[in-house]
C-alpha cells in the first residue's frame, strides 16, 4: 500500500429502509419455506445503504441501493406466486428524497460523477440505482453475474429486467491470487486501482458470489464494506449468519472476515442494512452523518 492516502472521502447513502422476517435477520432451526410461509412478525427497519469512496481515480459506489420504482410502480416486482413471495420476504419504505442520486446531491456529488460502482450481489436491493450509472464501469463478480442465468432466478431475488440494462459497462470480475499478508485468511482479490486502497473480496453464501469491498487509508481504521453477509455486526462478531442463503458458505465467510478481524483489530464492518454502521462510519471517518435535514 502507497504511503499517500489515495482516498479523500468514505460516506454512505441511505436508500430508505426495509424490514425483514427475523429468522431472515438470524437463522433459526426453522427451513426458509418454513418461516418465509408462516411468520407474523418483522424486524424494526433497517437501512438499505450503499456507500461511497471519493478515490484521487474516481468517485466509486458500494452497491447503488433500492428504486424507489419498487414503491411506486406495480409492475416493478414479478407477478404470481413470485410477487408473494417478495412480499412475504420483505416490505420497504422509501420517500422522495432516499433516491440514490438525491443522496448523492446531499454528499455534494452527482451521478454522472461515479466512475466505478461495485454491486456486492444481485439483490434488487443492491441493484436500484443502475439506470443512472450509464457511465460508470459497473463491477460485480464473474460467479454472481452467472446467477442471472440459474433457473427460477425471479425466485430467487434476480430480476434481470432491472439488472441486464441496455448501455450499463459490466465487468465480470476474477478475483486472482494474493499474498499480501494484510488479506489473510483470504488468498485472492481485485484491487479496483492497484493501490491496495480499494481491494474485493469474495465472501459468498448469501448469494454464491457475493463480494465485499476492504478500503485501507494510511492512519484511519480499514472498514469492511460486507453486503448482506451480515444484517447486525454483533450478530457477525458471534457468528450468526443470516437465514438466507447457504449457511454452510456464510459461516465460512463469517469466519473469514473475524479472523481478517484479528489482522486488523479496529476494523470497521459495514453491512448494507446495519442500522449502527453510518454512526460506525462517521466515527471511524470522524464525519458527521448527512441525513435529510441537512
Amino acid at each position: 500500500m502507497t504511503m499517500h492516502n489515495p482516498i479523500r472521502r468514505v460516506s454512505v447513502v441511505s436508500t430508505g429502509h426495509v424490514q425483514i422476517r427475523p429468522d431472515h435477520e438470524a437463522s433459526s432451526w426453522r427451513p426458509t419455506a418454513l418461516w418465509l410461509l408462516a411468520s407474523r412478525t418483522w424486524t424494526g427497519p433497517k437501512p438499505i445503504n450503499a456507500y461511497v469512496i471519493e478515490h484521487r481515480d474516481g468517485l466509486v459506489l458500494f452497491d447503488t441501493g433500492q428504486d424507489r420504482a419498487s414503491v411506486t410502480e406495480p409492475d416493478y416486482f414479478p407477478g404470481g406466486i413470485t410477487r408473494v413471495l417478495y412480499d412475504r420476504l420483505a416490505r420497504f419504505e422509501i420517500g422522495p428524497q432516499e433516491t440514490l442520486s438525491a443522496g448523492l446531491g446531499r454528499l455534494g456529488y452527482d451521478t454522472s460523477s461515479v466512475s466505478t460502482a461495485v454491486i456486492s450481489h444481485l439483490h434488487q436491493d443492491h441493484i436500484g440505482g443502475l439506470g443512472e450509472l450509464g457511465q460508470a464501469d459497473i463491477l460485480v463478480s464473474r460467479t454472481e453475474w452467472n446467477t442471472l442465468s440459474s433457473p427460477l432466478r425471479e425466485m430467487r431475488g434476480l430480476m434481470g429486467r432491472h439488472i441486464d440494462l441496455p448501455g450499463l459497462r459490466w465487468q465480470q470480475i476474477d478475483p486472482v491470487a494474493t499474498d499480501d499478508p494484510g488479506l489473510a485468511p483470504f488468498r485472492a482479490c481485485h484491487d479496483i486501482f492497484g493501490d491496495g486502497s480499494l481491494v474485493l473480496l469474495l465472501t459468498p453464501g448469501h448469494t454464491p458470489g457475493s463480494m465485499s469491498l476492504l478500503v485501507r487509508q494510511p492512519g484511519t481504521a480499514p472498514l469492511l464494506m460486507v453486503g448482506d453477509l451480515t444484517y447486525d455486526v454483533h450478530l457477525l462478531e458471534e457468528g450468526h449468519v443470516p437465514g438466507v442463503g447457504s449457511g454452510r458458505r456464510l459461516r465460512r465467510a463469517t469466519a473469514m472476515v473475524n479472523q481478517l478481524r484479528h489482522h486488523y483489530p479496529d476494523l470497521v464492518i459495514l453491512p448494507a442494512h446495519d442500522p449502527g454502521a453510518a454512526a460506525r462510519l462517521a466515527q471511524a471517518t470522524r464525519q458527521v452523518p448527512v441525513t435529510l435535514a441537512d
